[in-house]
This record gives C-alpha cells, sequence and structure tokens, in this order.
C-alpha cells in the first residue's frame, strides 16, 4: 500500500523521468561480490588522481573547516580568468558541473520555452529540462555525433537553450570548429548555445576542435561548461566551473546556493590549476593508452569509435548489460549503456596500463562466453 501512495505521490512533472545513475562505486562491488581487488573504469575519473599540489593544499585548508567557503569563490574564479583571459564577472562556480548544468535551466527557461539537445547527449541535459517544465526538444544523432543542421532546425520561437556536449558523453565524439561556427551562425539572438566541455583537456589535441572560450571573446551567445572532474582528477570534490555574459553569469549567481562549492573544492581546484606537469602527465598518458585500448578492442572485431575524450565507447553486439554483469564478477566496472539506448555497447574509461590489461583479459574470457544479439 505504502509504495502505491509514492507512486500516487509523484509530482506530475517528474512522471517517467529516471534518475540518473552513476558508476558503481569501488567499495560497493566489493561488498556485493566479496571481492578485494576491483578495477574502476566506468565513470571517467583520473587514473593518476589528484595533483600533489591539490593533496597538500587540501591538508592546509583542514584546520578552517569551522569557517564557511569564500561563497563567490573569489580566489578561484580569479585564478580561472586569467588563465582564460576573460573577467571575473564572466566567471562562476558549481558543485560540479553538472550542477550548472541545473542551474542555467532553472535560470534560463521560463514555463514555455524550450531546449534542444541531442538524443545520444549527456543524460543530465535532458533530465533537467524535464524536470523544469517537461520542454526538452530531442533530436537524433548523425553517425553517434551530434547533427547540429538536425538541431539548428528544431530551435523555435520558444527555443532558449541548445545544449552541445563537445566531446560527447558517452559516444567520445565531437563537433569540428567549422561545425559549431555555423551552428552559431545560425542560432537566433535570444537562443544560448550552452556548450559542455567537460572533457576539453584530453579534447583540445585535435586542430579541428573548437574552443568554447574563443567564441565567447567574438561575442558568441554561449556558456561554456567546464569541470576539475576530469584530467584534473578531483572529482570528489565536487568543482565546476561555467564562462559566459555577465547578464549570463549574474542570473546563474541569482539562483545558485550561497556555498555551492565547499572550501577543500576551492583550495585544491586552485591548486590544481597551477600543476601544468600533473595535467601534461595526465593527458600524456589518457593519449597514449587510448590508442593503444582502441586498437585492442577493434584486433578482436568490436566496434570502437574515435575519442577525443578519456573513455572508449565499444559497440560489443551481443548485450551490455549483459557483458556489464560478467565483468563486475570479474572485479572490472564498466559502465553498460542501455539507459542511452545503446543496449549493446559500453563506455571504457582510460586507466592505467594494468587496468587496461585486466580489462581486456577480463573481456577476452566474457566475450567466449555471452552470445551475438
Amino acid at each position: 500500500m505504502s509504495v502505491e501512495i509514492t507512486r500516487r505521490r509523484r509530482p506530475a512533472h517528474l512522471q517517467g523521468l529516471d534518475r540518473y545513475e552513476p558508476g558503481k562505486p569501488v567499495a560497493e562491488v566489493q561488498q556485493e561480490l566479496g571481492l578485494s581487488d576491483v578495477v574502476k573504469l566506468s565513470s571517467n575519473e583520473n587514473p593518476l588522481g589528484p595533483s600533489p599540489r591539490a593533496v597538500e593544499s587540501l591538508r592546509q585548508a583542514l584546520a578552517d573547516l569551522h569557517r564557511y567557503p569564500d561563497g563567490p569563490a573569489t580566489l578561484l574564479r580569479q585564478a580561472l580568468a586569467r588563465q582564460l583571459g576573460v573577467p571575473v564577472a564572466q566567471v562562476t562556480i558549481g558543485n560540479g558541473s553538472t550542477d550548472l548544468i541545473d542551474l542555467l535551466a532553472r535560470s534560463l527557461l521560463g514555463p514555455e520555452d524550450n531546449a534542444v539537445i541531442s538524443e545520444g547527449a549527456f543524460a543530465r541535459f535532458r533530465q533537467v529540462v524535464m524536470a523544469r517544465n517537461g520542454r526538452a526538444r530531442l533530436v537524433p544523432m548523425r553517425e553517434m555525433t551530434h547533427d547540429l543542421p538536425a538541431m539548428l532546425r528544431a530551435v523555435d520561437h520558444g527555443t532558449r537553450l541548445l545544449y552541445l556536449a563537445n566531446p560527447n558523453n558517452p559516444t567520445g565524439t565531437w563537433n569540428r570548429r567549422t561545425e559549431v561556427e555555423a551552428l552559431l551562425a545560425g542560432l537566433p539572438a535570444d537562443v544560448v548555445l550552452v556548450l559542455d566541455e567537460a572533457y576539453h583537456e584530453f579534447a583540445r589535441e585535435d586542430a579541428d576542435y573548437p574552443d568554447g572560450i574563443d567564441f565567447l571573446k567574438r561575442g558568441a551567445p554561449a556558456v561554456v561548461l567546464r569541470t576539475f572532474s576530469k584530467a584534473y582528477g578531483l572529482a570528489g570534490l565536487r568543482v565546476g566551473y561555467a564562462v559566459g555574459a555577465p547578464e549570463i553569469i549574474e542570473a546563474v549567481d541569482t539562483i545558485r546556493e550561497p556555498f555551492n562549492c565547499n572550501a577543500l573544492g576551492q583550495a585544491a581546484a586552485r591548486a590544481a590549476l597551477a600543476d601544468h606537469e600533473h595535467l601534461r602527465r595526465t593527458v600524456e598518458l589518457t593519449r597514449r593508452e587510448r590508442e593503444l585500448l582502441a586498437s585492442a578492442l577493434r584486433q578482436r572485431g568490436l566496434l570502437v569509435l574515435p575519442s577525443l575524450g578519456n573513455f572508449l565507447f565499444v559497440d560489443l553486439k551481443r548485450s551490455g548489460a549483459e557483458v556489464f554483469r560478467r565483468l563486475l564478477a570479474e572485479g572490472v566496472i564498466v559502465r553498460p549503456l542501455g539507459a542511452y539506448n545503446f543496449p549493446t555497447a559500453l563506455r571504457v574509461s582510460i586507466g592505467l596500463p594494468e587496468d587496461n590489461a585486466r580489462f581486456l583479459s577480463a573481456l577476452d574470457q566474457v566475450l567466449a562466453e555471452v552470445p551475438l544479439a
């Protein structure tokens, strides 16, 4: 009876909306399956861990935990503004970039407005818009990539936001500079492009990969989202940032929680931002291991999409959920993609060489057991 009451009381605007499911944590898998040695390749984390400078900054910040954090994150925003070459008024901080995805929908979408989103994009885009007013306009992907011309055609008089993840999670695919420029040129003046660049540090190796900050400096109607969770190795502290026109940043700050970025996160992010060597090592490891892992998977006859992120999209030609479960029993955590309507695919994060070798060894055993779809 209590279950039925709960269902009846679920708010109408959340009907049919699934919650975001993160990758399974190591401790949970160890407890559930009685395993002691588990490799996690499901959440696109930095296998090298955080910068040693960031760790030291945390030790120093511990003594002030009885103080509230700096609400506007002034020092961190100043450091970011200097590095990016933008005014401080164009930067705001979030509890991870997912916090900012939600804040943009809440601050810029009115009750009758809509947002244009790619069907295969990061799931949080659709979730926040549907929870806001249920007016998400979904556009199919083309060749596993955001179809920007089709997304532009989906824009109408009620559109206020268009979300673009570049590179995209979970596919790893990306849109070139000329494609994004054409999109911006065609957008009406009252539509804001939300450009999610969570994997920017890995992607900028590509000569055709566009830097959203360059668009902003030319006055483009865009907001760029980035994070310290991926290349900077601070996923556990939840620090992201947005860069946009001052009036958009002001709108976000109006509804942003007063202390949405904790003091430890701010201190660690400032230190990580200054540790260029740790970032270089992270990116070099990712690029090298990404190519080696992609080649090994293709040699096994699997479809692997080109990727500019720190992960690979792999089509197994068999049940991704079943392969995920069997890999879990072998102590390897990956990400099944059934929730994205890719039932035969997995997303695999790039780990240390020994982690990737462990995954391949376990995968060989599992592929021999699971029949083709």
